[in-house]
């Protein structure tokens, strides 16, 4: 039993360590709050540290014999270690291409946008012709503002791809804009957070709940909805300076 424990511990020492290093660095460098919520990555998560911390140092302790031959004992942990780097390299990749890289403010909305919205042709696009904002492997997320251009015909084919379930001016880094750009229009977005889409009448109360509780006026023109593949946020903003104040979760 002593050989066993001391196996298992072992195992799950090392398999916690590397989980730790790989989902911190990703937390710290793009999932911080709201990304984590927003890109809704629970189950990628759930599945690695299910195989990697429960699965993996489980199954060593029920095969790890000190009577065993030390060869058969080296083969049942490696392949034990082969299915643990599978989930691990699948979930480190699925969270890579999920990564976040832009909170956009377009039309009345803020969107999150993570790396596979964005395909290789209109990053590199995007390079060319506006790489002050461009995506590159090592950006972080950035606020920005992501407008229409203002060419109708261009403006036309975007909005009758984005209805169709295309690519949106979100996924379009070449039209983006810094942000500060954008607040005169987000100005005129902002609602009280009644007539803001995206929430059921009860969330509705709730987050008029958590925002008088963090004493945020509730009655006035100064929230808009912050959408992912996640449940949407509430982004509260502060009606003159327009810096964003509180981001509430309705659920």
């Amino acid at each position: 039993m002593r050989f066993r424990l001391k196996a298992f511990s072992l195992h799950l020492l090392s398999s916690a360590t590397v989980l730790t290093l790989i989902l911190g660095s990703l937390y710290l460098g793009w999932y911080r709050w709201p990304g984590w919520h927003l890109t809704d990555v629970k189950t990628v998560v759930f599945v690695m540290v299910c195989v990697d911390v429960v699965l993996g140092p489980t199954l060593t302790f029920i095969v790890a014999s000190k009577n065993k031959p030390r060869r058969v004992l080296t083969r049942d942990i490696g392949i034990i270690v082969v299915v643990q780097l599978c989930a691990l390299i699948y979930g480190s990749v699925s969270l890579w291409s999920g990564r976040p890289l832009y909170y956009a403010f377009s039309e009345n909305v803020l969107q999150l946008v993570q790396a596979y919205d964005i395909d290789a042709a209109e990053a590199e696009a995007g390079r060319l012709q506006n790489p002050g904002l461009a995506p590159h492997w090592y950006s972080r997320p950035r606020w920005i503002w992501a407008p229409l251009p203002q060419n109708a015909e261009e403006s036309e084919k975007i909005v009758a791809s984005a209805v169709t379930g295309g690519d949106d001016v979100v996924s379009m880094p070449k039209y983006f804009k810094p942000w500060e750009d954008g607040l005169p229009s987000l100005r005129g977005q902002l609602k009280k957070v009644d007539s803001v889409a995206y929430f059921a009448k009860s969330e509705k109360t709730r987050l008029k709940q958590r925002m008088k509780a963090a004493g945020l006026p509730d009655d006035q023109s100064n929230t808009m909805a912050l959408t992912g593949r996640g449940h949407p946020l509430l982004a509260v903003f502060d009606p003159v300076t327009l810096k964003i104040t509180a981001t509430l979760k309705a659920n």
